[in-house]
């Protein structure tokens, strides 16, 4: 059993109908809820899949999809605030062994990217960036499952900062229950595989650790601190 890292409100249970857009997902109960991961997740938010929702006051959507049901119990979490979140109280709480880190700044610039995190780690800064890998082939978590220009340039900025000389990390989020691994999805995208090989070649550290939503608790829950990347 993993560690709760987050606590939730009480999720409203709903099924998916169809997504409308990148935005948002139509229920069977004719409600709309938005969602904040751009991904296709055509395995996620299949027709009649159940999902869980938390209440969203302001916008146009009521409800916001923060999770769908996954293959081998708990929820595959596919909100990535929570995401970010998870990963920020792993780190404070010291659950990564390999990321003893605190955040020192959000959203830093990086050449003509903003990235997700300028970390201080043993007195060095590492630029790092998370991505959310909620695609399961197998029992591998997977990244991309489309085509990712941004994906592509964080990629290339960080294996660029790294040949100069300085520290760069690539989290890869496996937020989906039961996975013993990942690996980058070349047919989502077939240039990311490469970048993230040419990146890792230069210097760039590139990890993954497990977690998924338990909804009949509403947390957050890491499985595992670490998991094999396969590049």
């Amino acid at each position: 059993m993993g560690e709760a890292l987050l606590e939730l409100p009480p999720p409203i249970e709903r099924r998916v109908a169809r997504r409308l857009n990148r935005f948002v997902v139509e229920l069977e109960s004719g409600e709309r809820a938005y969602i904040n991961n751009t991904g296709r997740l055509l395995d996620l938010l299949a027709p009649g899949r159940r999902c869980y929702c938390l209440p969203k006051p302001s916008g146009s959507t009521g409800l916001r999809l923060i999770a769908v049901e996954g293959e081998e119990g708990g929820a595959a979490l596919v909100d990535t605030r929570f995401q970010m979140a998870a990963f920020e109280r792993a780190l404070e709480l010291g659950k990564l062994p390999w990321a003893p880190c605190r955040v020192e700044r959000r959203n830093p610039k990086l050449g003509s990217s903003t990235l997700d995190y300028l970390l201080e780690c043993g007195g060095e800064r590492v630029y790092a960036e998370l991505k959310s890998a909620a695609l399961r082939v197998g029992r591998y978590a997977a990244y991309p499952d489309c085509p990712s220009l941004r994906g592509r340039r964080h990629i290339a900025e960080l294996a660029e900062h790294a040949r100069r000389g300085g520290k760069a990390l690539i989290v890869f989020v496996a937020a989906i229950p039961g996975v013993c691994a990942f690996k980058p999805h070349e047919e989502g995208d077939p240039e990311i595989p490469k970048l993230l090989r040419r990146a890792a070649s230069a210097g760039v550290t590139v990890k993954s650790f497990s977690l998924h939503y338990e909804p009949s608790t509403s947390t957050v829950v890491l499985d595992k601190p670490e998991i094999p990347v396969i590049l």
